[in-house]
């Protein structure tokens, strides 16, 4: 039976894992644990392919407990109710150890029939997810287990892991597999740190490698370059990435540094993911820059226009001016901030307006008192006069503080000379 190259391979010990030093290091917190055999219920949370369920079974090899998998896409209560009859027999003498993998399709009730095994020590559970567990994860197991966040294994482990497999699949052959210069990097590069996605290429270019005229196989760097899948893009739009890679693009617009915006769009773009980009650029440039440049939102609006007509991959280019516009623009929340206070006091309880501000345009109008005190504005000079417009309730109140950019410092300085520091309410 086809048994995969990255399950034939996989780590047996935990200096053989690739990548999670922060965890399994020397002075790894994790690595620590697993040495003392007193195993917790954990939670390992991170993408694919980087060593998750190859150290629920290390750990299992090393305390000596029996471990059972299943996959919670496939599994059901009954499954779980099958292991706990072997709890206290001859099968799990020290108990069991239970991999749950893609914990988030189980649901409420599934999860809550864990948490009495748990509590009693009979199951220690390794979940395992790709999303936020916060998001997925109910708080009674939550509180019940210790999180652990898996990391992306970077380009440089990845080629140990990728020179690793190239050397077992040589012995397997009994042949000598040579590498062309640049292969490895370009599989390690090309797996986005998914190291099962990097061992499943060089099995493939294993498979592909031509005789090098000396008896052995030479793999090239052509072939690697066409079996290494452009996953890079690691990117769910329904998931983690979705969000994080959005909230990096944002904040990096914030924080004006054009390079990390661009290197944010591009990975979006990459993607295929162009409303998120437009959302976020039009509402990126009311809500940082704002009044300390109003015409970035011009400026912005047409650039998407442009976008959403041309398509990718055309679009980057409106997009990419759309972003450094934002990035090198002055800043200011003022209008965030703003709009942030007024709509916290329009969700209370609704105001009316003053009465010389309602609607006055109907027989009747008058005797209801509508409109009679209104003075208008454009009959004063600088087509300014004061008068209350806020409800009675609210006439003190101050949602807009002018930033400090030199726009609105201006705009400042005009309304305080033509109101000769009176309250504009």
């Amino acid at each position: 039976m086809y048994q995969p190259l990255a399950d034939r391979i996989r780590p047996l010990t935990l200096d053989d894992v690739a990548g999670q030093s922060h965890l399994i290091g020397e002075k790894g917190i994790l690595r620590r644990i697993i040495e003392s055999g007193q195993i917790p219920n954990m939670i390992f949370y991170g993408p694919s392919g980087v060593g998750k369920t190859t150290l629920a079974g290390i750990i299992s090899a090393q305390t000596n407990r029996k471990l059972y998998r299943l996959n919670a896409t496939t599994a059901s209560l009954s499954d779980i109710k099958a292991i706990v009859e072997e709890l206290d027999t001859f099968l799990a003498p020290q108990g069991v150890l239970l991999y749950l993998d893609e914990i988030q399709y189980f649901n409420k009730k599934q999860q809550q029939s864990l948490l009495e095994f748990m509590e009693n020590g009979k199951i220690t559970l390794i979940a395992s997810t790709t999303e936020n567990p916060y998001f997925y994860v109910y708080n009674a197991l939550l509180s019940r287990s210790t999180i652990f966040e898996f990391k992306p294994v970077s380009r440089q482990e990845a080629v140990q892991a990728v020179r690793r497999a190239f050397s077992i699949c040589a012995k397997e052959r009994r042949q000598k597999i040579s590498l062309e210069e640049g292969a490895a990097d370009v599989i390690a590069q090309a797996c986005g740190g998914d190291v099962r996605k990097a061992v499943n290429a060089v099995e493939l270019l294993c498979s592909a490698a031509q005789e090098d005229g000396q008896g052995g196989l030479l793999a090239t760097l052509a072939d690697a370059q066409a079996v290494a899948q452009a996953s890079s893009v690691r990117y769910d739009r329904e998931g983690d990435s979705h969000y994080d890679l959005l909230s990096a693009f944002h904040k990096s617009l914030r924080g004006s540094d054009p390079d990390a915006s661009l290197y944010y769009l591009c990975r979006l773009l990459l993607a295929g993911d162009l409303p998120s980009v437009c959302r976020r650029l039009l509402a990126c440039a009311s809500e940082d820059v704002g009044l300390a440049y109003p015409q970035a939102a011009v400026v912005v609006k047409s650039c998407v226009d442009s976008a959403l007509q041309l398509g990718l991959p055309e679009a980057k280019l409106p997009l990419a001016q759309a972003a450094l516009v934002i990035a090198t623009a002055p800043k200011s929340d003022s209008v965030a901030s703003a709009v942030s206070a007024a709509w916290a006091e329009a969700e209370k309880a609704p105001l009316d307006p003053p009465a010389h501000l309602k609607d006055a345009h109907y027989a009747g109008a008058q005797k209801l008192g509508r409109g009679l005190t209104y003075q208008y504005p454009h009959s004063f000079p600088n087509n300014w006069t004061p008068q209350q417009y806020l409800p009675d309730e609210l006439k003190r109140s101050v949602y807009y503080h002018p930033g400090g950019s030199k726009l609105e410092q201006q705009a400042l300085a005009y309304w305080i000379k033509v109101k000769g520091g009176q309250n504009h309410k």
